[in-house]
Order: structure tokens, then C-alpha cells, then sequence
């Protein structure tokens, strides 16, 4: 009688494993079937996307009505961001296809600021003309490949997941059609991306900016040897490795790395002058000993070292035991934005921990400012009646077009949230508002 009692039980236990299996491989096949639905439709709309993308930019090119071209370069943005969004959800993270979504970053760029501007005072250039068609021809490339891909996934019916499993294994045996093709697209798009080099569709993000503030001789590997044992607060010469940028360099740089038991570090240093532009310095962190506001004398202290004159300190952050701070040139009161920079501060004993003044020296240099045409009290009427402003500022920033304008700034409160407005103070045009976090800023400036 017990046997067969056990006997039945076990039968129970095995139909229940059964079809506790069953509902397993019925729940992972839906996610499977999910998954492989997802990937089909962002890529047959990166294909559909890229078919508008191709006859949008051939209707800007015959079209004459400037009414009509600013907002068929807003939908060729648009178009440009779906396309990005599409190759975002694919499966491709471990394929390179870089130049193919930097091509299609290049065209937002290019499209979103010749749209924003008045295309009646500042019509398309016959440079901009050469790039569209440029683009034009590129974008069509593109279109039949992809074409061509659809073809062969739909007709031979294709899986995305044996792509992400041929990534994710690494198995360059296997013979996939798609993996094949999307290589194929980004080796055309590799091919004609040298092209655009002399084209406006690079730098549109800003004017042409260049390192204009390096001063000093050349300093050859002692003196980067010299000098990086000072900033990455050490003595052993024999655990720093010193490398010199090629040939063709825009600037020519020492990149300098530094390991010692848990200490890293990492800093890119000019040829000329021996200026520190990145610093970057990893180890643990201690309980904190000083406060934001002594974090930040320290990294004063740190800028007057390298002979940085009225920098000012706008933004300051904590976290983990580490100060951020974010310094702005002030050129007789007018905050410039362009030329930043940010310093990190060990708070456990205010050791220097990472530093960045590329756009510094990018973008300094004599300016000639004018003289704001509205009022401080005028622009402050621009700003949202809801807006409780607490500071109030002169400022050099740059627009959507990568000019530098002037720009009354005010900063204020809405609600529980924080915000910066900049209002053109030559047209009263409300040029940028941005939120901040409650953390990062300071009415006091004591910090």
C-alpha cells in the first residue's frame, strides 16, 4: 500500500515538474519572441527612416521658398534622431557602427542649426549647398544597403537573435547575413566620412575654436617627469610611463599614467608650455576632514599655481567625501562660459583629484564685449513672472549656433526647483533656460 502511495506521489511530483518546465519554456520563448519582435521593428523603421531621410534631404535641395526650408531641416533633425533611436534598440553594442551613427549625429547637427537661424538674413551658403548633396549622395548609399539587408532578413527569414548571440560569443566563423551587412554599411559610411572634413557639416556645434592661450617653451619628457611628480603628489620616478602625440596632433600633448598599489593616475600635459589640460588621480578616499568650503580654497589655491587670473567659482558639488568645483573666467564682471573649468578636491585631506581646462584653452582669448543694449531691468521683464530671481549676472555664452553672445543671466526659483536663465542682452530673446539641482548651487557663495 505505501509503494504504491509513493509511487503516486512521485507520478504527481514529475507532472508537476513537467509542467513547471513547460511554463518555463513557454514564459522564456515569449520573452525570446518579444525581444526578436523588438529588434525586427527598430529595424525595418531604421530602414524606413533612412528612405525618408534620403527624399527629405532631395527636397531641400530643389526647394527655393526659405519659408518652406527651415522646417524641412527640422524634419530631416527629426528624422536623424528616430534613425539613432532605431540603431539604439538593435543589437549592436558589440559590432562597430560608430561612424554610422556619428553620420547621423553629424546631420542633426548640421540640419538643427541651419534651421534655427534666419535663413532670410543668413540664406544657405554655397558651402552648405555642397554639403547637403554631399549628404544627399551619402544618405542614399546608406538606404540601399540597409535595403538590402531587409531583403535578404525577410527572405530568408532572418532571426536578430542569432545576431546578438554571435556578438555576445564572439564567433567570427559564423556566416551572419546581417552582421555582414551592417559592416558592409559602416565600411561605405568609413569610406565617404573623410570627405566631410573640409565640409561646414563638422564644428557646426561651435565656432571654429582653437588652443589661442598656450604659453611658454617647449618641455621636453624631464621636465613632464618633473612636473607630474608634483601634481600626482609622489616621488617614484619609476612608476610613471610618459607617451608624446603623433604627428598631426592639434595640439601636441604628453600623456602621462602613474600606478602605485591603489593609487592611479592619469594627466595630459602640453608640449608647449608644459600645461596641465586633464588630471585624473583614483584612490581610495578617507573619512572627510574639511568642509566644501575649505575643498574649495584648496582648488583656488591649485588654479593661482598655474597662473590662472579671475576665475570664478559658479558651481559647486560634494560627493563621496569629493568636491566638484566649476570655475568661469570674469572678464570685469561678465561671467564667460566658454572659458570653464573643474576641479576635484579629496575632501579627507585636499589632495588635487582631477582637473580639465580644455575649453579653457580652447576658447580664451581677447574679446571685444559690447555694451548690452537692454537693461538689467528690462531683460529681468523677459523672465517668467513665477521666476523668484536671486542672483543676477552679466554673461558670455554661447548660442544654439555656436556664437558667443552677451546675456543678462539670472538665477532663480520656480517651485522646489532651481533654474538659470540667460536673456539676450542685445535683443531680449530668452536664449536658454536650464534647471539645476538644489545641490549644486549656492545663493551665499560661501559655500
Amino acid at each position: 500500500m505505501v509503494r504504491w502511495i509513493l509511487i503516486g506521489a512521485l507520478a504527481i511530483v514529475n507532472i508537476a515538474t513537467g509542467m513547471w518546465g513547460y511554463q518555463e519554456h513557454q514564459e522564456k520563448n515569449a520573452i525570446l519572441i518579444q525581444a526578436e519582435n523588438s529588434y525586427q521593428r527598430a529595424f525595418h523603421e531604421l530602414s524606413y527612416h533612412m528612405d525618408l531621410l534620403h527624399d527629405k534631404i532631395g527636397s531641400s535641395l530643389a526647394m527655393n521658398s526659405r519659408d518652406r526650408l527651415s522646417p524641412q531641416l527640422v524634419e530631416i533633425w527629426r528624422l536623424t534622431s528616430e534613425a539613432h533611436s532605431n540603431v539604439g534598440q538593435l543589437p549592436l553594442a558589440l559590432l562597430p557602427f560608430n561612424k554610422t551613427e556619428e553620420f547621423l549625429s553629424n546631420i542633426g547637427d548640421f540640419t538643427y542649426r541651419t534651421a534655427v537661424r534666419d535663413l532670410e538674413k543668413t540664406p544657405l551658403s554655397n558651402e552648405e549647398v555642397k554639403t547637403l548633396e554631399n549628404l544627399y549622395k551619402q544618405a542614399g548609399h546608406i538606404k540601399d544597403e540597409l535595403r538590402q539587408v531587409q531583403h535578404m532578413v525577410l527572405n530568408s527569414n532572418l532571426r536578430w537573435m542569432d545576431v546578438q548571440l554571435a556578438l555576445a560569443t564572439q564567433d567570427e566563423q559564423a556566416d551572419n547575413t546581417i552582421i555582414n551587412g551592417f559592416k558592409t554599411v559602416e565600411k561605405h559610411v568609413e569610406g565617404f566620412s573623410e570627405g566631410n572634413n573640409d565640409s561646414s557639416i563638422i564644428g557646426t556645434a561651435t565656432k571654429d575654436h582653437d588652443f589661442k592661450h598656450l604659453s611658454g617653451e617647449k618641455i621636453d619628457e624631464q621636465e613632464v617627469i618633473d612636473r607630474s611628480l608634483n601634481l600626482f603628489n609622489t616621488k617614484n620616478k619609476r612608476d610613471i610611463s610618459i607617451t608624446k602625440s603623433g604627428e598631426g596632433a592639434k595640439v601636441p600633448l604628453y600623456s602621462v599614467s602613474y600606478q602605485d598599489g591603489d593609487k592611479n593616475a592619469y594627466m595630459d600635459m602640453t608640449e608647449k608650455g608644459g600645461h596641465p589640460i586633464t588630471l585624473l588621480i583614483e584612490r581610495p578616499i578617507k573619512e572627510k576632514q574639511l568642509s566644501l568650503n575649505e575643498g574649495m580654497e584648496k582648488a583656488k589655491e591649485y588654479l593661482n599655481q598655474f597662473n590662472f587670473k579671475n576665475m570664478e567659482v559658479y558651481q559647486s558639488s560634494e560627493y563621496d567625501n569629493i568636491g566638484v568645483y566649476s570655475f568661469l573666467y570674469n572678464e570685469d564682471g561678465i561671467r564667460v562660459y566658454s572659458d570653464a573649468m573643474e576641479v576635484k578636491v579629496a575632501l579627507d585631506n585636499g589632495d588635487i583629484l582631477g582637473f580639465t581646462a580644455k575649453n579653457y584653452y580652447m576658447n580664451h582669448k581677447d574679446r571685444q564685449i559690447p555694451t548690452p543694449n537692454l537693461s538689467n531691468k528690462e531683460a529681468k521683464d523677459k523672465v517668467n513672472k513665477s521666476v523668484d530671481i536671486q542672483e543676477e549676472y552679466l554673461a558670455l555664452i554661447d548660442n544654439d549656433l555656436g556664437e558667443e553672445i552677451l546675456a543678462h543671466e539670472f538665477l532663480g526659483i520656480l517651485g522646489d526647483e532651481t533654474y538659470r536663465i540667460f536673456i539676450n542682452a542685445m535683443n531680449g530673446m530668452e536664449e536658454r533656460v536650464e534647471k539645476l539641482s538644489g545641490s549644486e548651487i549656492n545663493y551665499s557663495n560661501n559655500f
